[in-house]
């Protein structure tokens, strides 16, 4: 068992599956339906919020529209994530693994959209093209995750499935930065991947839902 601390502060203690037992071809095929139906559905509203943002971002949010990451998906293998852009241009990554969040790079329109979780909204494409699902672990950048890997137990096993655009943890931990941090990520993202279920599905979609509304996204 281990206890995980929830967005508002409350407590929640998770036990272990007494089973390993691999989730069923039923529940992989539905997954994969259900990820590609609700990426289909939130597509007009990609295009929407695109158009919107390409007005407004010369004004509050100068710079790209989209914003692309090399990250470690499935296998540990590298994909790039797309995203609305939220913090302004650098020309590369400067952070390392220890380093917290560069705040003062995030614009007054960019903070609004991580907020309400809008600059997530393009990974559908990537949930489309097989990388991403719709719930599972997070994805970490690229070098970050190289690091992690090596220095963080149980952290390459947490890619056994494919990474999500909400999961566990970011639901019940939030925004996670550092070394020790992660190391809770990964306890919550083991817990997924051997708990996953139909129940358990529903309930971070409806936990990210919950999210989204009180605006405690970034």
């Amino acid at each position: 068992m281990f206890n995980m601390t929830r967005l508002d502060g409350s407590a929640v203690a998770l036990e272990p599956s007494a089973s390993d037992a691999k989730p069923s071809v039923t529940f992989l095929v539905s997954k994969r339906a259900f990820d590609i139906c609700a990426s289909l559905l939130l597509f007009p509203g990609l295009i929407f919020v695109a158009i919107l943002l390409f007005f407004l971002n010369p004004r509050y949010n100068k710079g790209r529209l989209f914003y692309t990451q090399k990250r470690m998906g499935r296998g540990c293998m590298p994909f790039i994530a797309i995203k609305f852009r939220s913090m302004t241009d650098a020309p590369s990554q400067k952070r390392t693994a220890h380093c917290p969040l560069e705040v003062d790079r995030i614009t007054p329109l960019g903070n609004f959209i991580r907020k309400c979780r809008i600059d997530e909204l393009p990974q559908i494409i990537n949930v489309l093209k097989g990388d991403m699902s719709m719930i599972g672990p997070r994805p970490d950048s690229y070098e970050h995750a190289l690091y992690f890997v090596e220095n963080v137990s149980g952290y390459r096993e947490r890619h056994a499935v494919r990474p999500g655009i909400s999961g566990l943890a970011q639901t019940e931990l939030g925004y996670i930065e550092g070394v020790e941090a992660t190391r809770r990520k990964v306890m919550a993202d083991l817990y997924y991947i051997s708990n996953t279920n139909f129940q358990l599905e529903a309930w971070i979609f409806f936990r990210t839902l919950a999210v989204i509304l009180r605006r405690a996204g970034a």
